[in-house]
C-alpha cells in the first residue's frame, strides 16, 4: 500500500497514556470489543505521572493493593506504600497484557483540537517532540469520531513567580523534571515548597546533602503513614489465593472512605481526631523543639490543603543541618535566595511548586461547537458534567477532570468509573460511523449547570473550602474546581447510570440510540466490604488451608487478623 488510512484516521483519540489514558484504551477492548483507537503521548513511555515524577522518595500515598485497576491487580506488591519505580512497572506491565503498544504513538505532542460540525468529528493536529520522528513529519492531524482527554491535573509542573528565578547560576530544577545526573553530596541545598511532594523528597536529600533549607508558606497537617515491607509470604497469599487479596483491597476501601468525615469535613469529631493525632506524632518526633513544633502547626482546618501521609517528614525537618525558613521570599539572586534583606547561597534549588492543576487541558487549545474555546467556556472556572463531558464539546469525554479530585481515597476508582462511562459514550457514535451516519453528543446546557450548582453548594460546607487557606483545589475567586464533594462510593453510583436524557443528540445517526428516554444501566464495580458471614468464613478457610499447605503457621494471625480487621 502506498498509504496509511488508518495513520490519519480513528474512531478514537486518546490523549495521554498515563493511568487514565491507559484504563480508557483497555475498556474500549474489553467493554466495546473495539481496538479502533491511537493513543497520543508525549513523553517516550506509559505511565502519566509516574513516568514524569523520578525524585527522590516519589511513592504512592495510597495503598498500593487500592493503587492499581480493579481488573488487573498486582499481588507481588513488596511494600503497603509502592514506590514510582514499583508502580511505572506495573503500569508498563499492563501495557503490555493488554496490548497497547501497538495503538501508542510516543514523542508526539498535542498542540490543539477543532471540533469540525460538518463531519462530526474532532480534527487533532499534533507536533512530534523526537528528533528522530521529526524527521519524518513534524506535525500531522487526526480525525476522529470521538476525543478523550486523560492528560489530569498533575502534567504541567508549575513554576513560582519569584523575581530574579531566571538568574540563578547554580543548578535549579522542578521536582517534576529530576535531574538524576547532578550530585547532592556535599551541596547547600534549598526547597521551595512544603507539600506532599517536598515531605517525600526533605528526608531523602537531607541523608546526603551538606545543609538544606526548607522555604515554607504555610505548614501543613501530617499523619503517620504507616508504610511496611510486604512480605514473599504474604505475597504469595495475594497471588494464589485471591479471596484473600479481594478481601484486603475490601478493607482497605473501607478504611479509605471513613477518612472522608476525618479529611473533609471541617470540625467533625473525625476531623477534630486528626487534628490531635497530627499534633500527638509531632510531639513524639520532635520533643525538643517547640519553636520548630509552633512553625509547623497550621491554623486552618484538617483537609483545607492536602493531607500529607508521612512517616519521616517531621524527624527530617528536626536535624541540626536542616532548617526551616518561614520569611518571606523575596527574590533568587545569581547566588540563592533573598529573604529580607538577608541573603543565603545554595548550590541547588528544588522547586516542589506542583503543577498547573487549575488549568485541565492545558497547553492544549479546544475549539467546540460553534467555534467555542475551551478558554471560553470555562472563563468563570472549570466545570464538566459529572465531571466528564463539557458544554459545547461533542463527542469529548475527560478523566481526572473538573471536581474529581479525592482528598481521602484513590483516584483510580474514579478514573475506571469514568472510564466505563466514557466507554457507553463511544458505543453509539462509532456505531452510527459504521453505517456511513454521524452522531453528536453533547450535555445539555441546563443539566450541567444544575449539577454543578448542587456540587459548589456541598463543597461550601467542607474544608476544601475554607478561607483560612489557599490551595490547588480552588481558584483565585475561592470556587473548588478540583475536588469531589462526597465519597467514592457516591460518585461511582452517579456514573453507574447514564441518561441519554441528559444530553443534546444530533446527526443523521440519532436513531442508534433506540430509546434515548431509556437510561443504561453500567453498574459499577464494589469494592467496599458487601460480604456475608458465610462467605467471610470460605474465606478464611481457604486462606488457611493455602496458609497450611505453606506450613506457615506464624502467618495465619497476620493474616487473620487482616480479614477481621
Amino acid at each position: 500500500m502506498a498509504t496509511r488510512p488508518s495513520h490519519n484516521n480513528a474512531g478514537v483519540v486518546i490523549i495521554g497514556a498515563g493511568i487514565s489514558g491507559m484504563c480508557t484504551a483497555i475498556d474500549m477492548i474489553r467493554r466495546n470489543s473495539s481496538r479502533d483507537f491511537v493513543i497520543l503521548e508525549k513523553g517516550s513511555q506509559v505511565g502519566g505521572t509516574w513516568n514524569d515524577n523520578k525524585y527522590p522518595g516519589c511513592c504512592s500515598d495510597v495503598w498500593s493493593h487500592l493503587y492499581s485497576y480493579s481488573f488487573d491487580s498486582n499481588p507481588s506488591w513488596s511494600r503497603e506504600y509502592p514506590g514510582q519505580e514499583e508502580i511505572h512497572a506495573y503500569l508498563v506491565a499492563v501495557a503490555e497484557r493488554w496490548g497497547l503498544f501497538r495503538h501508542l504513538r510516543f514523542n508526539t505532542a498535542v498542540k490543539e483540537a477543532t471540533w469540525n460540525e460538518k463531519t462530526k468529528q474532532w480534527n487533532t493536529r499534533v507536533q512530534i517532540c523526537g528528533e528522530k520522528e521529526a524527521e519524518f513529519a513534524r506535525e500531522y492531524t487526526i480525525a476522529s469520531d470521538f476525543l478523550v482527554s486523560g492528560v489530569g491535573q498533575l502534567n504541567m509542573p508549575q513554576y513560582p513567580a519569584i523575581p530574579g528565578i531566571d538568574d540563578f547560576q547554580g543548578r535549579m530544577m522542578h521536582s517534576a523534571r529530576w535531574d538524576w545526573s547532578y550530585e547532592l553530596a556535599g551541596k547547600k541545598v534549598a526547597i521551595i515548597g512544603n507539600g506532599a511532594t517536598a515531605a517525600q523528597i526533605i528526608p531523602e536529600v537531607a541523608k546526603v546533602c551538606d545543609t538544606l533549607t526548607v522555604f515554607q508558606r504555610t505548614p501543613n497537617w501530617v499523619v503517620p503513614r504507616g508504610d511496611t515491607p510486604i512480605s514473599e509470604r504474604m505475597r504469595a497469599i495475594y497471588k494464589y489465593v485471591p479471596l484473600v487479596r479481594k478481601r484486603y483491597r475490601a478493607h482497605l476501601m473501607d478504611l479509605r472512605e471513613r477518612f472522608f468525615e476525618a479529611a473533609i469535613v471541617d470540625d467533625s469529631e473525625a476531623n477534630n481526631r486528626l487534628r490531635a493525632d497530627s499534633v500527638a506524632m509531632m510531639e513524639r518526633q520532635i520533643p525538643d523543639n517547640p519553636e520548630l513544633r509552633a512553625r509547623l502547626t497550621p491554623n486552618y482546618p484538617p483537609g483545607c490543603k492536602r493531607v500529607i501521609l508521612s512517616d519521616d517528614i517531621f524527624p527530617a525537618l528536626n536535624q541540626k543541618h536542616v532548617s526551616l525558613e518561614t520569611r518571606h521570599i523575596q527574590q533568587i539572586t545569581k547566588n540563592g535566595i533573598k529573604v529580607e534583606g538577608h541573603d543565603q547561597e545554595f548550590d541547588l534549588i528544588i522547586l516542589a511548586t506542583g503543577f498547573r492543576t487549575l488549568e485541565f487541558m492545558y497547553p492544549i487549545k479546544i475549539t467546540g461547537a460553534g467555534g467555542r474555546s475551551l478558554q471560553d467556556i470555562w472563563k468563570h472556572g472549570a466545570k464538566a458534567y459529572l465531571g466528564v463531558t463539557v458544554a459545547a464539546l461533542p463527542n469529548f469525554g475527560m478523566l481526572y477532570g473538573p471536581n474529581t479530585n479525592l482528598g481521602h481515597n484513590s483516584i483510580i476508582l474514579m478514573i475506571e468509573a469514568q472510564s466505563h462511562y466514557i466507554s457507553t459514550l463511544i458505543v453509539p457514535v462509532l456505531a452510527a460511523r459504521k453505517q456511513h451516519l454521524s452522531l453528536a453528543i453533547t450535555p445539555r446546557a441546563a443539566r450541567l449547570e444544575e449539577y454543578n450548582a448542587e456540587l459548589q453548594s456541598r463543597l461550601q460546607n467542607l474544608t476544601f473550602s475554607s478561607a483560612k487557606c489557599d490551595s490547588w483545589y480552588k481558584n483565585a475567586d475561592g470556587l473548588v474546581t478540583n475536588n469531589w464533594c462526597g465519597t467514592v462510593v457516591e460518585y461511582q453510583t452517579k456514573l453507574s447510570e447514564l441518561d441519554w436524557g441528559d444530553f443534546d443528540l444530533s446527526g443523521t445517526g440519532k436513531s442508534i440510540i433506540i430509546s434515548p428516554q431509556k437510561p443504561v444501566h453500567l453498574g459499577r464495580v464494589v469494592e467496599e466490604t458487601r460480604i456475608s458471614l458465610l462467605g467471610l468464613g470460605a474465606g478464611i478457610t481457604t486462606a488457611a488451608i493455602a496458609l497450611r499447605l505453606l506450613s506457615q503457621t506464624s502467618l495465619l494471625h497476620a493474616l487473620l487478623s487482616k480479614v477481621h480487621s
